[in-house]
């Protein structure tokens, strides 16, 4: 988005986040829009997709078929399959694809392809990559998927072939499915070799390509100043009495002009717009490094044992919650929290103090609840609905997060938010559509459908739900009068809202 804006070329800001999208929009001075929207326009005629890897092949269908250019984040799919789609549908719309190998478009990578491809090297014999850092932690996608695909391009693009045998090892030390240390080996037609090196568990970030030619070699350290990133050895091998030695050089650094990768990333994307010509990490870059990816992984699971790790003793289950609840990471509960039998409690999820959840009950991630809370059995609590204090749900009520939905359209990027303001009661079975509020102390009876928002104090029952009355803080309809039965508490109207007499 930031580069974007900065080269003039940014229209539209889309985040399922309502928050965020909001928050970036006023930030690069551009409207926020759904999905949708941005693909209806004809004014838009190119997207830059940055969204989890599993949505990335259908988000990009869908803009292809829009007839939209389109960028994508590595990696274009995570089936083969599906990035052949994806790139036939570039094809038959005769749009520009691009796929997002961020590290081919830096300068150092740049002036290091330059030197192998001139000869300064000589022939290439053997590439050594390494990437490692601590975190980011990954849930769905390993070390291969989230870090080696930089490297994999890389690979290729100075060797300028496929390998023809691909290897993989892996191991886990956080979660047993997924992978955090993980080197894949490759060897090619022309007796190349390389390998790339890949953790998310270690203790100092390194970014690393090493080349080594027979005529010399070069390394590009991304961890080093521009001065020295890329630096030539020209070590050379002597043999003496049938030894070899090793005959040291000094490092030479190569003079680089610097420039952010990821800008000069966007920038060659509008250049091949503008142009009509084809990226450097077309559709068929990325399937190549789709297909060595698959390749090892197909090795991962086939012939590596992933031993579960050692870990500490998990926490104890907090004080009124049964042990059947699954608490993710980075879930907070307040003081005196009770959640009974097989509920789950997604990440990012915030439970005020004093709140109960009965049995079954999802919720998240990041859903914000509020204090003294009472959720009854079998209700879903997704993302984007936010309850404030002392709101009531009553036993399998519906949240929805999307309007129109379909099993075969993904709409994720439509969610809106929902808010239930302090004291709402929501009967059994009610469905309440997302992008509503539902105003404080507000009353939504037994099977009733909300679709739009509801007024402070307000009984709403029917469906569509309708205003049949309204009711007192106690949650007692009140009389023609105005008054409550359970607290003889008196009400007025102030034009079409309802108050407490003074």
């Amino acid at each position: 988005m930031r580069n974007f804006a900065a080269l003039g070329a940014l229209a539209a800001v889309v985040d399922t986040d309502a928050d965020r999208a909001t928050r970036a929009a006023t930030e690069a001075g551009a409207p926020s829009v759904s999905l949708a929207a941005a693909l209806a326009d004809p004014a838009l005629d190119a997207v830059a997709i940055a969204t989890p890897a599993a949505t990335h092949a259908d988000i990009a269908l869908q803009a292809l078929q829009a007839g939209k250019h389109v960028f994508v984040e590595k990696p274009l799919a995570l089936a083969l399959e599906d990035a052949a789609k994806v790139r036939s549908a570039a094809i038959d719309a005769d749009r520009i694809l691009m796929v997002g190998h961020l590290l081919r478009y830096h300068p150092a990578f740049e002036a290091l392809q330059c030197l192998a491809d001139s000869g300064e090297l000589g022939s290439v014999q053997y590439l050594s990559s390494t990437r490692l850092n601590f975190g980011r932690f990954r849930r769905e996608e390993n070390t291969l998927w989230s870090f080696a695909p930089h490297d994999i391009s890389m690979i290729l693009a100075i060797v300028g072939e496929e390998p023809d045998h691909v290897t993989a090892v892996a191991s886990t030390h956080l979660n047993e499915r997924v992978a955090d240390v993980t080197t894949t080996h490759m060897t090619f037609a022309g007796g190349q070799g390389a390998h790339a090196h890949v953790s998310w568990l270690h203790p100092v970030k390194e970014q690393r390509l090493a080349v080594v030619g027979d005529r010399g070699m070069a390394i590009f350290d991304d961890g080093e100043p521009w001065e020295s990133k890329l630096r030539i050895y020209r070590h050379r091998v002597e043999w003496r009495h049938g030894e070899p030695l090793a005959a040291r050089a000094a490092a030479e650094p190569v003079l680089l002009e610097p420039d952010e990768p990821l800008r000069a990333e966007c920038a060659h994307f509008l250049d091949c717009i503008e142009r009509g010509v084809r990226p450097r990490t077309d559709a068929d870059e990325g399937m190549r490094v789709l297909s060595v990816l698959r390749r090892a992984q197909a090795i991962i699971d086939a012939t590596t044992s992933l031993p579960a790790p050692r870990r500490q003793a998990p926490p104890a289950v907090p004080s009124g919650v049964h042990p059947t609840v699954t608490i993710d990471p980075d879930v907070t509960l307040g003081p005196g929290v009770k959640v009974w039998h097989y509920s789950h409690l997604l990440s990012g999820s915030r439970i005020g103090a004093g709140s109960s959840l009965g049995q079954n009950v999802m919720v998240g991630p990041n859903v914000v609840i509020g204090d003294g809370c009472r959720i009854q059995n079998n209700v879903s609590v997704y993302e984007g609905v936010m309850l404030e204090d002392e709101v009531f749900c009553g036993p399998s009520m519906v949240f929805t997060n999307v309007r129109t939905p379909r099993a075969g359209w993904d709409r994720r990027s439509e969610f809106e938010p929902t808010l239930v303001r302090r004291g709402a009661s929501i009967g059994a079975n009610a469905t309440v559509l997302c992008g509503v509020t539902l105003g404080e102390y507000c009353l939504v009876a037994a099977g009733a459908v909300v679709t739009c928002d509801v007024p402070a104090h307000a009984l709403m029952a029917g469906v569509p739900a309708r205003r049949v009355g309204w009711v007192s803080h106690a949650g007692e309809p009140l009389d023609e009068n105005l008054v409550c039965p359970r607290t003889g508490d008196g009400y007025r109207m102030e034009g079409d809202r309802l108050v407490l007499r003074a």
